[in-house]
């Protein structure tokens, strides 16, 4: 009993340095979401605020929403980040033109980000929510490669998908489907148009934009506030079909470059839709809200993708006498950055069926892949 208990506690010691976690300095409550920059790589924290980062990296850069960035120079198993500021009182509220700006980073996106044939190691996460339970989870490592890191519409249209994202399915860590905690998980084999823009923030960029030329759309922007080149920046638009979008920024004003971006359409007010499900049900479906998030870092000189998330949630789907609350999120860490050509990925994902049902390509790298609370319990739930 003796020897158990000291392999339990070297065991313990060996977990707990495979980890670090962050949290808020002020109230020691986890910040999810913190982006971590590595010498050999980019990781996020988890819901818990935990990431995985082993105590052999030193110097890294950690930095998240609403706190200051930090430069961390020895490794510690908790990491306490400094709030932007304490009392919004303090902060002096400037207009930002939001419509000039967002449309001056479109107009140069080509010069402002990276452009060229890329490969990155990534990992994607799908989850999926009814009456506020998980029923789906998916965790895979994935190898991407885009040709030009925007969405080019010409092609998209032209559904022409592979000529501008190709990914390559390799390790599968975590799939996991009840499916008697959903009904309405049914949806067309046809990869879409709009499914794949979502990759790309000059997509999200655009959207917002034709958003404020709208007919009667009100939109505002402050500036909330600022450190060294990095704004932080808020925006509102209103348009007249319904929609509202409350979104923030973070603006790089020296290279002139959107470096974070998030936005939640609010679309409540938007009148209840019938829909008819692939196997044949009637039912009706009311909007909730939606937030796309995309993040960029400087590496090497220019500006490449860290993370791109979609998440929806109070979307209702009446049918009968049953009524479902939807919640679902789909988010891409990008792990690594390499330059590459325009050969792209051999062998790739079939876009036109559903990415757990192609095959994969075994790739034997580290993991970066660490579960949340709640996902480990979904887990080992038999």
């Amino acid at each position: 009993m003796k020897h158990l208990s000291i392999l339990f506690v070297l065991l313990s010691a060996f977990l707990s340095a495979q980890k670090l976690q962050v949290v808020d300095s002020e109230t020691g409550k986890p910040i999810a979401n913190a982006r971590i920059i590595l010498s050999d790589q980019l990781v996020y924290t988890n819901e818990d605020g935990f990431a995985p980062v082993d105590n052999t990296y030193k110097d890294f850069e950690i930095s998240a929403t609403g706190f200051k960035k930090e430069k961390i120079k020895n490794f510690s198993s908790v990491i306490k980040l400094q709030p932007v500021f304490k009392d919004i009182e303090e902060v002096k509220i400037v207009s930002v033109d939001i419509k000039k700006l967002f449309e001056d980073v479109s107009k140069n996106y080509h010069k402002r980000y990276y452009d060229e044939p890329s490969l990155y190691d990534v990992v994607m996460k799908h989850k999926y929510f009814d009456n506020n339970k998980l029923h789906f989870m998916a965790i895979t490592e994935v190898k991407l490669w885009s040709r030009k890191n925007w969405y080019d519409y010409k092609d998209g249209y032209n559904k022409r998908y592979d000529d501008i994202l190709q990914m390559q399915l390799n390790n599968v860590k975590y799939l996991k489907k009840n499916n008697s905690d959903s009904i309405f998980f049914a949806k067309t084999a046809e990869f879409s148009h709009e499914e794949l823009g979502n990759y790309f923030f000059n997509y999200e960029l655009n959207r917002n934009i034709q958003n404020i030329k709208f007919h009667k759309t009100k939109y505002s922007g402050t500036l909330i506030s600022e450190e060294g080149d990095e704004q932080s920046i808020s925006f509102k638009i209103k348009t007249e079909r319904g929609t509202n979008v409350e979104g923030n920024i973070k603006y790089n004003k020296a290279d002139k470059v959107i470096t974070f971006f998030q936005a939640n359409y609010i679309m409540d007010d938007l009148p209840v839709e019938k829909k008819v499900s692939t196997d044949g049900r009637e039912f009706d479906y009311k909007y909730g809200q939606a937030t796309l998030t995309y993040d960029f870092y400087k590496k090497d000189g220019v500006y490449v993708p860290a993370l791109t998330r979609f998440e929806s949630d109070n979307y209702t789907m009446f049918y009968k006498d049953e009524t479902h609350v939807k919640k679902s999120m789909r988010e891409i860490i990008y792990n690594t950055f390499t330059k590459s050509d325009k050969k792209g990925l051999d062998p790739k994902v079939d876009f036109n069926k559903s990415i757990w049902l192609n095959v994969p390509v075994k790739d034997d790298k580290e993991s970066t892949v660490l579960l949340s609370k709640e996902e480990q319990e979904f887990i080992n739930v038999k």
